[in-house]
């Protein structure tokens, strides 16, 4: 007999003075302000940090491999399943679950 999946929650949305530290699960709708190459390595591994903003605040969001194709300065992108982390020990940033 084949197990039924549990369903799927609904997205809440929440901003970013909402966030805290050490939670995972959330969902944005953040417009990008700009971005910075942080790593790339020939077919295995990018990493772009963007500042993202809505109307509350602006935060990091760190983005990998094949997200950040999807990322453009001026574009509005909704980040699902997101987690906060520290970065360097003094700010938080955002980064997507797998």
């Amino acid at each position: 007999m084949a197990e039924a999946k549990p369903a799927k929650r609904k997205p809440v949305f929440i901003k970013v003075d909402q966030l805290q530290l050490g939670t995972n699960g959330h969902t944005l709708t953040m417009k990008v302000v700009s971005l910075e190459m942080v790593f790339a390595q020939v077919r295995k591994m990018r990493i772009v940090e963007c500042l993202v903003e809505d109307e509350t605040d602006t935060i990091v969001f760190t983005s990998r491999n094949q997200q950040v194709d999807l990322i453009k300065p001026g574009t509005t992108v909704i980040l699902c399943n997101v987690k906060i982390e520290i970065f360097k020990g003094s700010s938080m940033t955002l980064a997507v679950d797998k």
